[in-house]
């Protein structure tokens, strides 16, 4: 393991241990005690340099002798464990912060805390919610403590758990929470709807939308519902003001809205919409769409005319194949052999990308997630636009 990918994490440990010594040398009168300290501390150093980074973590845990003054090496070395996933070592560090009897309140409060993010990290979510709600008993700590059990009972799907100290996160911090709440509303308008509860599924819709109006997700939901019963038109108005609000999910949606188009009977409205898209979505999907019915009404030649045309303006791998199956409709043997080889080629780009790429962390995906598998944050994974996007 290089040493170098320690250094971010374990110098600020370091430097601390250093700025330690230089305030004991300041107060102590013995040069025997300051030296022996001082070359643990370079040791330790060493160690670090010399690709040991677990020698050096035992050095600086010798040197953080758990007083007033060392108690936050002790929680920067917890994190250490943590992040690296030595999880029973944080518990045992963290656990003997907790039961010290010279610490001062505000650092019980940070052990406790950190103990509990240990037992979450090691799945013993039980030990943790029991910790964190009996944080919230103590004001200066509770906002902390709630957020965390947000995060455990999403885990657990517990979702009306969720909701309330979702809630109460809000009333105590201000902080806006109604856009997570929606998604929390919508997770349980699914489940309603799975076991065929549609009076259930549309309550929990109407919740959604109650705390945030513009809620993309619950949209998609009302006009999926919708069509599923029959209402075609209700079902387009649901899909088109979620494109609306926000035409990053075009994608997601194109396919059941056109559909609804269909068996309402109404291409015009779809052309018109599509070509009020095409001006604000950058991706490609719109005209794409707009390619099947120009093909469909107008015929080949057109459609080929026209992709070409919007292909020029806003380049596309995915528009590039739609080019070549056009293509392949209109040109000879010859050609259609090149054509082939060219659509093969394109598949292959096509294949090794993803299609969704998370806002907030960069996680790439071939499906969609409402919640993102990395970061955990909701909403923010995304269609790719540009070249190889949709």
């Amino acid at each position: 393991m290089n040493a170098w990918i320690w250094l971010p994490v374990l110098l600020p440990v370091a430097f601390a241990s250093g700025w330690w010594l230089q305030q004991r040398q300041s107060r102590r009168s013995s040069g025997a005690a300051v030296s022996r300290l001082s070359t643990t501390y370079f040791r330790g150093l060493n160690y670090l340099l010399n690709e040991q980074p677990d020698k050096a973590i035992e050095v600086f845990l010798k040197i953080a002798e758990v007083d007033s003054e060392t108690v936050e090496t002790h929680f920067a070395l917890g994190h250490l464990f943590r992040r690296r996933g030595e999880v029973d070592r944080a518990i045992r560090l963290h656990q003997n912060l907790v039961m010290r009897e010279n610490l001062s309140d505000e650092q019980r409060t940070q052990a406790v805390l950190a103990l509990g993010e240990d037992y979450m990290r090691a799945g013993l979510y039980d030990r943790a919610e029991t910790l964190f709600s009996d944080l919230q008993k103590l004001e200066s700590s509770a906002p902390q403590a709630m957020k965390h059990l947000i995060s455990i009972y999403q885990a657990e799907q517990d979702w009306e758990q969720a909701i309330r100290h979702a809630q109460s996160y809000e009333a105590a911090t201000g902080e806006p929470m109604g856009r997570l709440i929606a998604h929390f509303f919508c997770e349980m308008a699914e489940r309603a709807r799975c076991r065929g509860d549609a009076d259930d599924a549309r309550e929990q819709l109407g919740k959604a939308f109650d705390v945030d109006a513009n809620s993309v997700r619950a949209g998609m939901l009302e006009g999926r519902m919708e069509s599923s019963d029959g209402n075609d038109l209700a079902a387009i108005r649901a899909f088109e003001r979620v494109a609306r609000n926000d035409p990053d999910f075009l994608p997601e949606l194109l396919p059941d809205l056109l559909l609804c188009y269909r068996r309402h009977g109404d291409l015009s409205r779809a052309r018109s919409f599509l070509a009020e898209m095409i001006e604000r979505h950058s991706g490609v999907s719109p005209v794409l769409a707009m390619t099947r019915l120009v093909q469909e009404q107008e015929g080949g030649e057109q459609a080929l005319e026209y992709l070409a045309g919007q292909l020029r303006q806003r380049p596309s791998v995915r528009g590039q194949g739609a080019l070549i199956d056009l293509s392949l409709e209109q040109g000879t043997a010859a050609e259609r052999d090149i054509l082939l080889v060219l659509r093969q080629l394109t598949e292959k780009l096509l294949s090794g990308s993803p299609s969704y790429r998370c806002q907030r962390c960069g996680f790439g995906a071939r499906a969609h997630h409402w919640h993102c598998p990395s970061c955990k944050s909701w909403g923010t994974v995304k269609p790719i636009h540009g070249a190889v996007g949709q």
